[in-house]
């Protein structure tokens, strides 16, 4: 069976092909087809080079390709033999290990794709990103159907964005109206062919899908337009939600892209929206929209002119400056042949829905639309408690209740904090006399009893909860692999955010206005995380350091508030968990072929660290008394150390423990 596997490896390896711009172009087409991880954008100027000479730059790149291949080949390698490594485990009974080489594999695909962007539209990385995946889906029992698409501006983009224009040709009489009166608008509302095809579509191919936009820009606009000027952002780029979800707040794409400004994780998180198995704020129309204003605002900042801004919305700055060098000049309009074809209609598609919105009616729309205003009220409620019956004591349904609160993403509020529960206005008053009321007995707890299904498994039941496999045997003493039908398991639930939510503004931002052209905002530490410094050598790149101290690229540009580029010299800030300081800090001065020998030795499926802290073990020692529903694991998290220290140090065989108990914690 592994000679099997191994030559399967060989041979999938051996046929992929680095694409051609057509066929990477062809692959930008069928994106629903071949579902594919989104990628940070990098915030470097994209445009600063060592000199002025595009060819030159041209040049150096193929020098440097070779290189590149070599790289990417032994990383994609690499986790395909993580996947094997998992594969091989379930075989032996062990889903521990295959737990832990799964995640290793989606940790080791997210550090690629961080450093090296455009490698999603590589055939080798597209063949490694279904594999990896579907073992994913198949170990948790994922149904392909979380992952679906959700909005009607996918199925519109995809009309749009097609070579058929066939819609058109029975159009070919269509003339704009006459003396369209459009406002004065800082971003230029330039009126060429290809803005004359979106208006087209959306006036006489598509005219239902804007009366729909058209009915949410009631609802939406009054509290983005505050929110644009509050960050000192042309207000006419409220519009551009229209083209990025049809103003839709739970709008999901295939590359997992979420809410109405469409920001995929690593990118929110870069501007402060909080997403976890509980929440995410993506979803929340008021937060998305201030981080969207920055986000737009910082790529202003970056090309100098809000079309490119905006195309730098839609593609990495890899891209855009490539079609910027082929054009040969800094220019949109110039750049747009040699764009893929979904930003060669992203710019265009916003000036139609923005001529459209700004003069309904002479676009043969009726000009008026009703809709409530977003508004709310806020009461501060308890965590873990039950939407259904937060919603009856606000007189309200429970869809009703997640109409208002969308981030929220599970049948509870999260755990840890209160949480500021948005309410239809009006329904405060009620709904305070009617919460208190609220039986004790519905408010759920830090742990929860799952009785086991048929055909449910181990990874099934922690991904339900938002925990681990290695979570489930750590808090149930002498747990089997196999597992049957009516068996009763303690599941430890996923903790909440770090911080308290926050009502109306990103979670993790400050409350000024951090986009700037000088740098943009740092986010905060990770709890029980100790803060190292290290010194960035010749040949580091982000995507290495961040395999040195296993976090994540994202997570190092997001605490020093810096892009892609780096320096020799540059001192970057480090988080990393309190119990591994004294491992991690020994990076710094480690040669970079020492580096890579350990990062060898961990992909290998060796624990260094562990090892390293079970022949070192030492510092303050202090003894905590266990409280009524702790777990082995929810201390060891507290305290910020491993499951495997609180039990050598305190000879404990198994993960059971009782109140009362003295535990010794160093």
């Amino acid at each position: 069976m592994q000679n099997k596997l191994q030559l399967l490896l060989v041979f999938v390896l051996i046929i992929g092909i680095i694409p051609s711009r057509a066929q990477q172009q062809d692959e930008d087409i069928q994106l629903e087809e071949t579902p594919m991880p989104a990628k940070l954008l990098p915030y470097n100027n994209p445009m600063e080079t060592s000199g002025d000479d595009f060819a030159v730059e041209e040049a150096k790149s193929e020098v440097k390709l070779d290189d590149f291949q070599k790289d990417l080949m032994r990383r994609i390698a690499d986790i395909y033999r993580m996947h094997v490594n998992a594969i091989e485990a379930q075989i032996q009974d062990d889903p521990l290990s295959a737990e832990t080489h799964i995640t290793d594999a989606l940790n080791a695909m997210q550090n690629l794709l961080d450093t090296y962007p455009e490698v999603q539209s590589n055939k080798r990385f597209s063949a490694l990103y279904r594999s990896v995946m579907t073992e994913y889906r198949e170990f948790y029992g994922v149904e392909d159907s979380t992952k679906e698409v959700k909005g009607e501006i996918f199925a519109i983009q995809k009309e749009l964005y097609s070579e058929e224009d066939n819609w058109m040709n029975e159009n070919e009489g269509y003339v704009l109206p006459d003396n369209i009166t459009t406002p004065k608008t800082e971003v230029p509302l330039v009126q060429n062919r290809q803005v004359n095809r979106h208006l087209m579509y959306y006036t006489l191919k598509r005219p239902e899908v804007m009366e729909t936009w058209l009915k949410r820009t009631k609802k939406y606009f009054p509290m983005m337009k505050k929110i644009f000027e509050d960050e000192g952002v042309p207000t006419e780029l409220m519009h551009l939600a229209m083209v990025e979800s049809g103003l839709n707040p739970e709008a999901r794409s295939w590359a997992s892209a979420v809410g109405m400004w469409q920001f995929i994780r690593a990118t929110g998180s870069m501007y402060g929206l909080e997403v976890n198995w509980w929440v995410d704020e993506r979803r929340d129309p008021e937060k998305a929209t201030r981080a969207a204003a920055r986000h737009l605002k910082d790529l202003y900042n970056i090309w100098g002119d809000w079309h490119l801004a905006m195309a730098g919305y839609n593609i990495s700055p890899r891209g855009l400056k490539r079609a910027i060098r082929a054009a040969g000049e800094k220019d949109y309009w110039a750049a747009l042949p040699y764009l893929p074809r979904e930003t060669q209609g992203y710019v265009p598609g916003f000036i139609a829905a923005t001529m459209i919105e700004m003069n309904p009616d002479q676009f043969g729309f009726k000009g008026t639309y009703e809709a409530d205003e977003y508004d709310y009220e806020v009461f501060e409620v308890a965590p873990l408690m039950p939407l259904d019956a937060l919603a009856d004591a606000a007189g309200i349904t429970t869809e009703k209740l997640k109409e208002y609160n969308p981030e929220l993403l599970r049948w509870a509020t999260p755990p840890g904090n209160s949480y500021p529960l948005k309410l239809p206005t009006g329904t405060k008053e009620q709904f305070a006399a009617n919460y208190e009321d609220i039986p004790k007995e519905e408010r759920s707890q830090n742990v929860a009893m799952h009785t086991v299904n048929r055909g449910e498994t181990l990874g099934y039941i922690a991904r339900k909860y938002g925990t681990s496999v290695r979570a489930l045997y750590e808090t149930n003493e002498s747990l089997s692999n196999t597992i049957y039908p009516g068996q009763k398991i303690v599941v430890p639930l996923a903790p909440g955010s770090s911080e308290k939510i926050a009502v109306n503004k990103p979670t993790h931002q400050p409350r000024g206005n951090t986009s700037t052209s000088q740098g943009r905002s740092k986010s905060k530490a990770p709890a029980n995380s100790a803060q190292l410094t290290y010194k960035v050598k010749s040949g580091d790149t982000i995507g290495h350091i961040a395999e040195w101290y296993d976090v994540r690229a994202w997570q190092i540009r997001s605490w020093n508030g810096i892009s892609n580029y780096i320096r020799p010299g540059q001192n970057l800030t480090i988080y990393v968990p309190q119990s591994k300081q004294s491992y991690y800090s020994q990076i710094n001065s480690m040669s970079f072929s020492k580096k890579q020998e350990l990062e060898r030795e961990q992909r290998s499926g060796k624990d260094i660290t562990e090892a390293y802290l079970a022949s070192a073990d030492g510092g303050e020692e202090v003894t905590y008394t266990v409280q009524s529903n702790d777990t082995l694991i929810q201390i060891a998290n507290t305290f910020g150390v491993s499951i495997n220290q609180i039990k050598r140090l305190n000879n404990l065989n198994g993960s059971r423990i009782y109140v009362g108990q003295q535990l010794k914690i160093k």
